[in-house]
């Protein structure tokens, strides 16, 4: 097979301790996850969850720095469990920042129209290193700090939906294959960033995402 130029190269992630990488296919992300959240974005708890996506190159990796994006006053900081799914049916677990330009999300909400250049933008899913085997404790402390304060502050078992319960009805809706990677949700504490700006997401039993905000 001839391509008309060369493709890009395969998103991937580090796993801890293993040399080999994670090659990342898709990212689905789920919505108001953790019902305090919800409620700071103005929602009811939901009976199902939902789902929005990012490109898979929007991972940002390997202790990068992802650039303040284009096109935006309002960027916000949103920590997650994130599940990586493997050959088999084996998980793996990393924490991730589902970076959000949060002014266009609010336009495209009231518009009725998608998420995607509020949530799908380039570098606006940094991602720390794979854990592979079983769930952290569901009793995990998830957190994330800016220049040192805390912004966010919750514990795994806080989500509405379980990752067992989200991957059923992920599967439900997708050919879910290994490489796919799913952002669980959010707890409350969601703000904004700005260039220069230290982040620091941890998950307990996880390795930690840390991250400055470059200016472009």
């Amino acid at each position: 097979m001839t391509f008309l130029f060369p493709p890009a190269p395969t998103p991937s992630l580090p796993i801890e301790g293993s040399d080999a990488r994670f090659p990342v296919r898709r990212i689905f992300c789920v919505g108001q996850n953790y019902a305090a959240h919800a409620r700071e974005m103005g929602h009811h708890e939901r009976a199902d969850p939902f789902f929005f996506t990012k490109p898979a190159d929007a991972v940002v990796t390997d202790g990068a720095d992802p650039l303040y994006p284009t096109a935006t006053q309002d960027l916000h900081h949103e920590v997650e469990l994130v599940c990586a799914v493997g050959p088999d049916g084996a998980l793996g677990w990393a924490v991730g920042c589902d970076l959000t330009r949060r002014d266009l999300q609010a336009e495209a909400k009231q518009k009725g129209r998608p998420w995607d250049a509020s949530k799908g933008f380039d570098q606006s899913a940094p991602c720390a290193a794979i854990h592979l085997g079983a769930l952290p404790d569901p009793t995990a402390v998830i957190e994330l700090r800016v220049n040192g304060e805390a912004r966010q502050t919750g514990r795994l078992d806080d989500m509405l939906w379980s990752p067992d319960e989200i991957l059923t009805k992920a599967r439900e809706l997708w050919d879910i294959q290994p490489g796919d990677l799913i952002f669980t949700g959010t707890p409350e504490g969601v703000g904004p960033l700005a260039p220069g700006d230290r982040v620091e997401a941890t998950i307990g039993g996880l390795p930690a995402l840390r991250f400055t905000v470059a200016a472009r």
